[in-house]
């Protein structure tokens, strides 16, 4: 690839280079102090140092030979490829005719301030042209790091094709990134190891905020998280202690843009809009919890009154303390929950409770139901029997003259369950505030293509003891009087398992958790320049800052969501149980679906699947991004790897399949689905799925939080009280006032306060956001056309999909795509602008 091209360079002549960075005090907005020597000519002079690295010619050790020591020169004032907040720098590299082609190189930092390497472009490059850098990476003073900086040109090899000079830079590389697995890490290292999830917990604080260990071991399996080796709590040796700054290898962190977005709404939300908690303060307005529906409405239309100097105290959350400044009183307002945009009241429909568990906000958990009554999979020593109590007689007048038995053959009956994960659980919660139900929902398909709940089931157990099994009540829909009150009432309780199910294995487990170790496993394994790395890297932007950040504020002990959600302090836990039934293959949207019996194998069907419910809209929208992504990976996959034999001898992709395996997901090693990684087959739909959870499936479960959890009559969090009986007081309440008694079941006023202003943050798309069939460094990601042409056609064939998405949403025919509340579903688009859209699909999990 490099032959015949030595000569061609003429000794003593330079090469011309572009550095471009991006400055420290430009990229944080915390960093305001002039005690910074971070102006443009700081970087001149002898502050900054780069040497050229040989790909073609190599020294006695076989190395590739390193150029002489060169400095940055002039500032370019215009460049018109610049980003915002970049800076570009004039150099010249002495290169003798026997140095060969540059391939990698050296940079030095001499300056106290670390800065953000953008590129290296050297042009007129003999024989060569111009040669790409990417780097993305911050650099901090030289005397931190063992040995120099590295950066490779963007050519992409396989362990195997890489120029043998080049070799032992690329090994040194891998070597460094995964460190030694010693040591508390500190802020400018760039090391990727594994830790278990025992930093959720502050026992030495108060022993109510010890939490059990999640990883390690058979009882909370979970997927390992980023280790940052901070010393263990006191109290408890195998909990790690907490602090304010979690440490990220360098490069996770937040970018330039995206670290001042996600102050800047923070700061918008916290002003005009959301209130961090209130609960010290919500006595001081005389109102501490919602008496009407329109109590709950007010916060978007009439807004809550409050000393803003208050604020100030209130948030749970860093960085909300500093914006809460301005005296005097001013009304909080949160923006209107799509839900309610067009009619207030339709999400009280049985039509729109159905519809969500399709094209809401948890849409690929309801199941086909194949056997009647409904079964558990509980322990019957330890849990009693658990097979549901709904008959033949609760249904069956409400399927339209069809027997159960004609309707299950027909595949027309379906099951919400939120049963089996939830009851091994429910003596621990109902002896808390909250009091809490396993359900089950039984819902039957339509000739009009839509879901019609016909049976609740609530269980919770017996007072003798779990092994006596539960006591269930099976409810029906009624719409009069108290029955019908009731019956609001039994949907209520269904949403709240959904939501708590949800936020904590949906979304949290079933993306954030899980995607983690792909993301350690491939940098300590998988170099800049190998072809995999490059193709999962837009995906995993953030995504570990993002963890951090909530391990520190949201499902750590008596956060956010322990604070918010009916799981209260066994959210993650419980998540963990669930995890134990977790495999990597079914996450895939085709054998999820599959699984779940909501659609079977079709060969005629353009992704190898036909859906029993042909209105479905996450799966319908989903097939068509899952082919896309499917299709591109395919092509991307088949240009680097020849044969499945390529995939055996790369010595990289083994020891990262080894890896994420037996250590990233450790407590499930031993489970026979893991493909083997041994074909090109076996890569393209492990890529696939991959890219699949972190861009699709958590847009579908993310970016709908606040458009339908908004409105917390919708997706109520937690529920404080049981269901009315006959002849008790709350019964005669419920007949007076259906309104109060609902709201007092449901979050109460200050949790959902709180729930709002997470769930409208987390809802926005940032304005640097990247979406998938887009990457941030253009088209020199990597110096092979095929690759590149062949993702601007995922791209293509992406927009061309949302067209096709937006014309499902025209056509009245499809009732589940707008539904009651007329809200057409847009999660899987694949663009947004940035903001809270309710669409959008980005390529990482970053929020």
């Amino acid at each position: 690839m490099f032959s015949g091209v030595t000569g061609l360079i003429n000794r003593g002549q330079k090469l011309k280079g572009t550095v471009v960075l991006m400055r420290k005090n430009v990229l944080d907005i915390n960093e305001l102090t002039s005690a910074q020597i971070d102006t443009l000519t700081a970087f001149l002079g002898r502050s900054v140092a780069l040497k050229l690295i040989s790909a073609t010619s190599a020294d006695a050790s076989g190395k590739g030979k390193v150029g002489k020591q060169t400095f940055l020169e002039g500032v370019i004032t215009s460049l018109p490829t610049l980003g915002a907040g970049q800076s570009a720098f004039d150099i010249h590299f002495e290169w003798d005719t026997d140095m060969g082609v540059p391939g990698a190189f050296y940079i030095e930092n001499f300056m106290q301030v670390e800065f953000y390497l953008v590129s290296l472009t050297l042009e007129d490059v003999p024989n060569q042209g111009t040669i790409q850098f990417p780097c993305n990476s911050w650099v901090y003073n030289s005397k931190l790091y063992k040995s120099d900086r590295i950066f490779f040109s963007n050519k992409t090899y396989l362990p195997g094709d890489m120029p043998a000079p080049l070799k032992k830079y690329r090994e040194d590389e891998l070597v460094i990134l995964r460190g030694d697995g010693t040591g508390e890490r500190k802020e400018h290292e760039r090391i990727y190891d594994y830790d278990v999830y025992n930093d959720l917990g502050n026992p030495d604080s108060n022993a109510r905020l010890a939490r059990p260990v999640l990883g390690g071991n058979t009882t909370f399996p979970y997927p390992r998280r980023g280790r940052t080796g901070r010393k263990p709590t006191k109290t408890d040796p195998k909990s790690e202690s907490r602090s304010d700054s979690v440490y990220l290898p360098r490069d996770e962190a937040f970018g330039h843009l995206k670290s001042s977005d996600f102050l800047v709404y923070i700061l918008k939300s916290a002003s005009q809009n959301v209130i961090p908690q209130l609960q010290s303060a919500l006595p001081l307005v005389g109102q501490t919890e919602f008496n009407t529906f329109e109590d709950v409405r007010d916060l978007y239309e009439g807004g809550i009154k409050l000393p803003t100097n208050i604020l100030s105290d209130l948030s749970p959350i860093p960085l909300f303390k500093e914006l809460f400044r301005t005296d005097g009183e001013q009304a909080l307002k949160f923006p209107v929950p799509k839900i309610i945009q067009v009619d207030k009241s339709a999400w009280m429909t049985d039509e729109e409770f159905a519809r969500e568990m399709i094209a809401g906000l948890n849409p690929h958990v309801i199941k086909v139901l194949k056997e009647f009554p409904p079964q558990s999979k509980l322990d019957k020593q330890l849990y009693g029997d658990n097979t549901s109590t709904i008959t033949k007689q609760h249904v069956e007048s409400s399927l339209g003259g069809v027997t159960v038995e004609e309707a299950i053959s027909n595949n027309k009956l379906f099951i919400l369950d939120h049963h089996d994960p939830l009851f091994p659980y429910l003596s621990k919660i109902n002896k808390t505030t909250t009091k809490a139900y396993a359900t089950r929902t039984v819902l039957f398909l339509q000739n009009d293509g839509t879901l019609k709940p016909v049976a609740i089931e609530l269980s919770k157990p017996n007072p003798q003891g779990d092994n006596y099994g539960p006591i269930s009540t099976v409810y029906t829909p009624t719409k009069q009087g108290v029955d019908g009150s009731i019956w609001q009432l039994a949907k209520a309780y269904v949403v709240v398992n959904d939501s708590c199910f949800h936020q904590l294995v949906s979304h949290w487990l079933n993306t954030h958790a899980v995607v983690e170790p792909f993301v350690i496993a491939t940098n300590r394994h998988l170099s800049v320049v190998h072809p995999i790395h490059k193709l999962l890297l837009p995906h995993y932007r953030d995504t570990m800052n993002i963890n951090a950040l909530a391990r520190n504020v949201l499902v750590n002990a008596e956060g956010i969501i322990e604070s918010t959600f009916l799981w209260g302090g066994y959210s993650l836990e419980m998540s963990a149980v669930v995890y134990k039934d977790w495999v990597l293959t079914e996450q895939a949207l085709p054998n999820d679906l599959l699984k779940r019996g909501v659609a079977v194998e079709d060969s005629s069907s353009p992704h190898g699947v036909r859906l029993l419910i042909e209105d479905y809209p996450y799966a319908a929208d989903g097939l068509e991004i899952w082919g896309a992504i499917k299709s591109w990976v395919e092509e991307y996959v088949s240009f680097y790897y020849k044969s499945d034999a390529a995939i055996v001898q790369d010595s990289e992709l083994q020891a990262f399949w080894k890896e994420l395996v037996e250590v990233g997901h450790g407590d499930k090693k031993n489970e026979s689905w893991w493909p083997r990684m041994q074909t090109r087959a076996e890569l393209v739909q492990t890529c696939s799925t991959l890219i699949w959870i972190a861009s699709a499936l958590h847009a579908a479960v993310n970016f709908g939080q606040y458009p339908y959890g908004g409105y917390i009559l919708n997706r109520p969090t937690l529920s404080r009280q049981f269901m009315p009986e006959k002849g008790s007081k709350e019964y005669d309440d419920l007949a007076k006032n259906p309104e109060k008694v609902f709201l007092n079941t449901i979050t109460g006023k200050k949790e959902t306060l709180t729930d709002l202003t997470i769930i409208e943050v987390l809802s926005r798309h940032a304005s640097d956001e990247q979406y998938l069939g887009q990457r941030g460094d253009g088209d020199n990601w990597t110096a092979d056309t095929a690759p590149i042409e062949a993702f601007k056609r995922f791209g293509k064939k992406l927009v061309e999909i949302e067209q096709k998405l937006i014309q499902r949403n025209n056509d009245e025919r499809l009732r589940n795509r707008y539904g009651p509340a007329q809200m057409p579903y847009t999660l899987l688009y694949p663009s947004s602008e940035e903001g809270l859209t309710f669409r959008g699909i980005p390529n990482s999990i970053s929020i």
